[in-house]
């Protein structure tokens, strides 16, 4: 399956480094937008945008490019991440503000990526190296598959270790200038790097337990950010150039805006399927063919989808289970005579049945289908008007059985997403009572420690603020 990941993920990325190539003018960043935001939703809090649109103005203002359009997007999407594109386009992923604790690590992540913009790392002879990291976020995000992000994220560190190294320690370096003239400490910058550091230790740590590949964002430093020597040369650089005007790292300002921000997956954002049929008190899904009508608690029926022309449905219900096998319900509790073509089947691992009753020439023959799940028994029966039509129509029917799937309990909590808030530590304060008081496991204390900065032993200290998730 993973080799299946690196073919896709090479030929995306191939096709979008020949695209992103700067004798071809083939793909905008517009339309590289589009494609983007059409897969992934933009994260909807006008207020955050607004802010992170500010910022990264005000960066921009300090650069070589100032007065130039830069667009900033904020989608969401729970990784760690942020990248540029193309005719000054900047995406900041949701799930990267919920590592950040201030405006100023904020500022440093803009800053950076701004950076790659202004140096033309983007458009320039250096965007195959440069943008790799780039393409492999937009691989992901085309696919939804974080396995596409993970192999897409091996093949860009590979390149990183050629002229790439050069031009994301260039973009640390002007963003490390950028965020001293507007009198950020760039010091900031070390200790996102660190928790972006600590992040893709934990991600390793995890991946390797399940034999994957570790995922990584800036995927320059042997070391931690805190002991690399260059990085550490870039920023005392810019300390040098700081403005007579300093300011806070802007925490205060940061919790404000981020305090019921959604953390890990959002639910809520998927489009749901116009054809999906969704019973969340039976915790169950069927999905219709596409355009067919919808019909809810209709007679005996849970729903009944019907062509446009009516000259198909396809119903279904549910009663009680027996210990009976799925079979032999049909045949002795529903009291079927007859059963053609009778065979087992397991849509998302469940027990059911399935088989077609024989019509007769004035009447066309009937699929059924029989699934268990918990304790009832789910009926699926698809019908049509002429019996000449049933075999091309049947395939849509067993197609529609097939989605038939139990509603996750992850996607009913997603229902409801967790949530960042902030609360002041005091002296008894540890993540062991956090943990204890909301019911935390132990990935989930990792978590808190990395999104703290206090992975992997750290523990608060009294008057500190510390972010936690809950729902």
């Amino acid at each position: 399956m993973l080799n299946k990941w690196y073919a896709l993920t090479a030929s995306i990325i191939t096709l979008s480094l020949s695209l992103l190539s700067p004798t071809s003018a083939a793909v905008t960043g517009a339309e590289i937008y589009r494609e983007i935001t059409a897969n992934t939703a933009i994260y909807k809090d006008q207020k955050l945008h607004n802010y992170i649109t500010k910022l990264g103005h005000q960066i921009v203002d300090q650069s070589e490019m100032a007065g130039e359009k830069f667009t900033f997007t904020l989608l969401d999407s729970p990784n760690l991440n942020a990248f540029a594109t193309r005719d000054n386009y900047v995406y900041i992923n949701r799930g990267l503000l919920n590592h950040v604790s201030n405006e100023a690590q904020l500022v440093s992540v803009l800053a950076h990526e701004i950076g790659h913009i202004t140096q033309n790392h983007v458009n320039g002879q250096e965007s195959a190296v440069a943008g790799a990291q780039i393409l492999s976020t937009v691989a992901a995000v085309l696919s939804g598959s974080n396995q596409v992000y993970q192999a897409g994220m091996a093949y860009a560190d590979s390149l990183i270790k050629g002229r790439g190294r050069r031009n994301e320690l260039q973009a640390d370096e002007v963003g490390a200038e950028y965020m001293a003239k507007l009198g950020y400490d760039p010091q900031q910058m070390l200790e996102m790097l660190s928790i972006m550091k600590d992040y893709e230790s934990l991600m390793k740590k995890r991946a390797k337990s399940k034999g994957l590949l570790n995922q990584t964002y800036h995927g320059i430093f042997s070391t931690h950010p805190r002991n690399d020597s260059r990085l550490r040369a870039v920023v005392s650089k810019a300390q040098k150039l700081k403005s007579d005007i300093s300011r806070d790292h802007g925490g205060a300002t940061y919790r404000a805006l981020t305090t019921g921000l959604i953390w890990g997956e959002n639910f809520l954002a998927k489009q749901q399927k116009p054809e999906r049929y969704s019973n969340m008190q039976l915790r169950i899904r069927l999905d219709f063919p596409k355009q067919w009508r919808q019909t809810a608690n209709i007679d005996h029926y849970l729903v009944r989808g019907q062509a446009q022309d009516k000259t198909a449905s396809l119903s279904l219900q549910s009663m009680p289970r027996t210990l009976q096998s799925p079979e032999e319900f049909l045949y002795n509790h529903l009291k079927l005579s007859k059963l053609n073509n009778g065979r087992t089947i397991n849509p998302a691992g469940l027990k059911g049945f399935t088989g077609t009753v024989p019509g007769s020439r004035s009447q066309a023959a009937t699929r059924i289908a029989l699934i268990y799940y918990k304790m009832n028994a789910y009926l699926i029966t698809g019908e049509v008007t002429d019996a000449a039509e049933f075999a091309s129509i049947d395939p849509l029917f067993m197609t529609s059985i097939n989605t038939f799937r139990p509603i996750s309990n992850r996607e009913i909590a997603g229902q409801r997403p967790q949530t960042i808030h902030y609360i002041p530590a005091d002296d008894s304060t540890s993540f062991a009572a956090l943990a204890k008081q909301f019911k935390l496991n132990s990935e989930d204390i990792e978590n808190l420690r990395l999104i703290n900065g206090l992975y992997p032993t750290g523990e608060p200290e009294a008057g500190q603020w510390i972010k936690i998730f809950k729902r």
